[in-house]
């Protein structure tokens, strides 16, 4: 330990958050300090004060505590005070600057500065550091930014759709995937991209009201994103100030009935500055040239200004010509403006269309079609080559060129760009449906109540008057009849349904009901006259009381067999672990059947699914389940044509059913009208299947994807990182097993709050399988909040950024020292132009002998690193203070060295934005003067964007990120 002097400056080593400390007494074997920045006294024992003595090398700039700063030329000392001499930054005259006033608050963030006044960081710290900027580099250079870490089933055509729409700049597409084909996820993944580049901030999701909780939790739970819903009252919260609501958060769900029947919310959504808005069951806006919907007319007011512009409807095209057109001039009014015109145009494309089926089935083109092409070559260079060997005897070869073909064909297509369209007969993974209807008879105690409400809506019944008389328990419990006898008591479905889940012990049961009154009695009557173990799921409960009862039903070994679920309580959920589906009710609507069927219908259900269907002989719910079966086929497959078919008889079928008797002859009519309808539609879906819309739907980048992703999910560098983060930092981990580990603070954290971690903790998994297994489960990826947050927040802070070490090696004279720094080249340009896929925070890792030879090259990080060995803080403290000058000689030298690097990886990424964005401009200009689909924003965008690019690379800045100090030990 240095000798003490009253005056001097020391810093300490364990709380340096009180700043630059004075002593002010020297008392026996006693030293005692000021911290003027905070007014704390410390008093330590002279022979083992954690104190460093701050000092400063020639070339340091120090500031003084009134606030003026010198450059370092001389420094001496006098009567035990460092005295520092050098001109004045701002009038350049030459200037004394005696330690006791240098500036209180001065921090010590440098890694030299740190290193060089004993701030010294543990090995492994350093190490974190490190590998966090290398994570970061490679994470923000990956083309899979926002697709790896989606918590979804890695399926190739979803993979695909987002990949293509997600990574354009302000897309506006339509997404009409057939039921189970997972529109929403292909939605959620292009949002999460967007949000992950940057390419968006700001993004509004409009949909009917029942289906605003799925997508929180959709949102929520798959993409970690944490969208806020918006209804009049918290709208009106805002109505006595000038702020405008939507402007108070930048991820917003809201109900389209808000914005379409109040012109205010409109006019106040409108005036916010969306980078992507959304909107589902987008089948619902209605528009003709003589008359458009209030809710047409609200998307088309936001489609106007929004930059980007998402869709989602299962409808098919051949259900609505002219609505499909309404839909594509939300996306794009200029190209689609006439639909006579765009009824022509897709004609036009038909000889295109029979040309893409040949080239599909791998017959050879005739003379005609070799023909066609030669005049598509006259007006797109991009077929030059393939048309060579479109019809070679290399199978290889003649793919190839048939799949650049089809490539240029799709782009040439009217609507190749703009939609996107699977069904499930193009798509595998799809599990059969086995129907067990079951037949009930109604219980006359249920007579007198329904009998009343028929009597009540006989005049004009609606679908909800209908809806009813399918769940008896409701209207019994509506007359107060329950307050004598409940209706569980009296409902043969109740005795079946126990029966059955008792014959079938190791089976799990998803019970789907209309109201979460009939789950919440239903699962009593279960537990406490059966002992069958149930949990009920319903729209009342919190999310983590979902999570629970999710995360219970999903347990093999310990989990409840049955869970019961309200109508919308079920959706957005992953039950697929089960294959049995009991529907306690029927619903009306085809299209509330196939969201029923499809909580476990779905792409990745191993089994079969069993479809158990009770129904009372004789009722409502006879007729209706025939309909659906016979007339429509709802039960053994999905039905595209169902709900409109449907709604053509809607008026009909409710008044014929709104009655108690019923028999075949009521229905029958309906049933036999039903089936020729549903058949007549769907042999026009067929007629006007769209081969290259389905090429482009399912495209043939999908499995790559896939497989490279699978790729990062088995590579363990994940694991291994967030491992040294938890330890690093302090945060309590436990094996769950299962490949689940629980998350805890304590008390010792290195920071107080660490990224997504609460107070209660979590339980996380970076196992894909295991996440979508369990909805309580956190998916750890690259993508995820959390990983993200730990980048942040190391770089962000000093933690590792200094070290030194010893290196075990007889080969080598004791005493030899080597340097080690890391440099980052870093961007400023703003995330919209997403820099680190050209230029990400680039480490830059050099090796210097005392020579100042950079020996990087020749000696590997890794294997470096594992030979080296800790020292005490307090012998690595000495070593610094002795090889000061010499270290700080060769940082100064090293950024000269660092430097030249920055260059190359500068000339580096300006190469690439040239290849890649001059490529892409090249093909969207040609393509757009055979394709008006390509939108001159586009164009203008990706123009803009390469040269903002160029510039901004052109500044990157290089800071030394860390130093570490290595010295050969034998």
């Amino acid at each position: 330990m240095s000798n003490f002097a009253l005056g001097q400056r020391w810093i300490s080593d364990s709380e340096s958050d009180l700043g630059l400390g004075t002593v002010v007494g020297i008392e026996g074997r006693r030293v005692s300090l000021l911290f003027p920045a905070t007014g704390e006294t410390r008093e330590y024992v002279i022979d083992s004060a954690p104190l460093t003595r701050v000092s400063f090398n020639v070339g340091d700039t120090v500031e003084s505590a009134d606030g003026w700063s010198i450059t370092v030329e001389s420094a001496d000392e006098t009567d035990g005070l460092m005295i520092y001499t050098g001109p004045d930054s701002e009038t350049g005259e030459l200037t004394h600057l005696i330690e006791t006033r240098i500036n209180h608050h001065l921090k010590l963030n440098k890694p030299q500065d740190r290193l060089f006044t004993g701030q010294i960081d543990r090995n492994d710290w350093y190490d974190l550091r490190y590998q966090s900027r290398q994570y970061q580099y490679k994470y923000q250079s990956s083309d899979l930014i926002g697709l790896s870490g989606a918590r979804t089933a890695l399926i190739p055509h979803q993979l695909h759709i987002a990949k293509e729409a997600g990574q354009r700049v302000a897309p506006r597409v339509l997404l009409s995937d057939e039921v189970g084909l997972g529109k929403t996820i292909e939605a959620g993944m292009i949002i999460h991209q967007q949000l992950l580049t940057g390419r968006s901030s700001r993004v509004l999701i409009l949909l009917p009201e029942s289906l605003q909780y799925q997508w929180l939790v959709e949102m929520l739970r798959r993409f970690n994103l944490k969208f806020s819903i918006f209804d009049e009252e918290r709208c009106a919260e805002y109505d006595g100030s000038d702020e405008n609501p939507f402007e108070t958060e930048q991820l917003i769900i809201c109900p389209l009935s808000l914005i379409a029947d109040k012109e205010k919310r409109l006019n106040q959504a409108c005036a916010a500055n969306w980078d992507l808005v959304v909107v589902d069951e987008a089948h619902h806006l209605k528009w003709s040239p003589e008359q458009v919907s209030p809710q047409y007319a609200a998307v088309e007011a936001l489609a106007g200004i929004c930059k980007g512009l998402l869709l989602l409807t299962a409808t098919p095209d051949q259900l609505g010509h002219e609505s499909h057109f309404a839909r594509l001039r939300l996306l794009d009014r200029d190209r689609f403006y006439d639909y006579e015109k765009f009824v022509a145009e897709e004609a036009g494309y038909q000889s295109t269309a029979e040309l893409a089926k040949t080239l599909v089935s791998d017959e050879s083109l005739n003379d005609q079609q070799v023909a066609e092409l030669a005049q598509l070559q006259k007006e797109d260079s991009l077929l030059n080559d393939a048309l060579l060997t479109v019809n070679s005897n290399d199978a290889d070869e003649r793919k190839a060129s048939r799949d650049n073909i089809l490539k240029a064909l799709i782009d040439r297509h009217g609507t190749g760009r703009v939609l996107f369209r699977n069904t499930r007969a193009s798509v595998k993974g799809f599990p059969k449906r086995e129907l067990y209807p079951v037949e009930l008879t109604y219980p006359e105690e249920f007579m007198p109540a329904t009998r009343w409400w028929i009597d009540k809506h006989q005049e004009a019944p609606n679908q909800q008057d209908l809806a009813k008389l399918l769940t008896p328990e409701f209207i019994y419990e509506a007359v107060g009849s329950n307050d004598e006898q409940p209706w569980w008591l009296i409902d043969p479905r109740v005795d079946w349904l126990s029966e059955k889940v008792k014959a079938e012990k190791d089976q799990k049961f998803l019970v789907i009901c209309a109201q979460a009154s009939t789950a919440l009695t239903m699962e009593k009557a279960l537990r406490t006259l059966q002992g069958i173990n149930s949990a009920v799921f319903h729209e009342g409960m919190t999310i983590v009381e979902r999570d629970r009862a999710a995360a219970w039903f999903a347990d093999q070994d310990e989990g409840c067999q049955v869970l019961i679920c309200s109508e919308i309580g079920s959706e957005g959920r992953n039950f697929q672990f089960a294959s049995n589906l009991v529907l306690f009710d029927i619903p009306l609507n085809p299209d509330l059947l196939e969201q029923r069927i499809g909580r476990l219908d779905r792409i990745g259900q191993l089994n079969d699914i069993k479809l158990h269907i009770p129904y009372f002989t004789g009722t409502a719910s006879e007729s209706i389940f025939k309909w659906l079966d016979h007339g429509i086929n709802a039960f053994a497959d999905t039905c595209p044509a169902g709900v409109t078919v449907f709604e053509q008889q809607a008026d009909e079928l409710i008044q014929a059913l709104f009655q108690i008797d019923h028999d075949d002859a009521v229905i029958a009519p309906f049933v036999s009208q039903a089936k020729e309808h549903v058949a007549d539609l769907n042999k026009q879906m067929e007629q006007g299947r769209d081969i290259l819309l389905e090429l482009n739907s399912k495209g043939t980048d999908g499995e790559a994807i896939a497989e490279a992703i699978a790729e990062i999910d088995d590579d363990t560098s994940l694991i291994a990182y967030m491992f040294q983060v938890f330890d690093v930092y302090g945060v309590q981990q436990e094996d769950k097993g299962e490949q689940c580990l629980i998350l805890k603070p304590t008390e010792h954290m290195l920071e107080p709050h660490f990224p997504e971690l609460t107070d209660e903790g979590m339980t996380i998994s970076f196992e894909r399988d295991t996440a979508l297994s369990r909805d309580d489960v956190r998916f750890i990826s690259w993508d995820h909040p959390m990983v993200q947050g730990c980048f942040e927040m190391i770089a962000a802070s000093d933690v590792g950024n200094n070290a030194v070490s010893l290196l075990p090696n007889k080969a080598l004279p004791e005493g030899t020292f080597f340097v080690e720094l890391i440099y980052v080249v870093e961007t400023s340009a703003p995330k919209s132009l997403q820099p680190g896929r050209f230029l990400a925070p680039t480490p830059v890792r050099l090796l210097l002998d005392k020579a100042g030879n950079n020996l990087a090259a020749k000696v590997a990080y890794e294997g470096f690193n594992k030979q080296l060995k800790p020292v005490g803080k307090h012998i690595a403290s000495n070593i610094a203070t002795a090889l000061q000058t010499d270290m700080a000689n060769l940082i100064a030298s090293s950024e000269a060295i660092a430097e030249q690097q920055k260059q190359q990886i500068i000339e580096q990424a300006i190469e690439k934005i040239e290849l890649e964005l001059s490529t892409e401009l090249a093909r969207l200009q040609a393509l757009q003067k055979l394709n008006p689909n390509i939108r001159a924003v586009e164009l203008e965008a990706l123009e803009n964007q390469k040269a903002d690019l160029i510039n901004y690379v052109n500044q990157a800045g290089l800071q030394l990120d860390a130093v570490r100090l290595i010295v050969v030990s034998h």
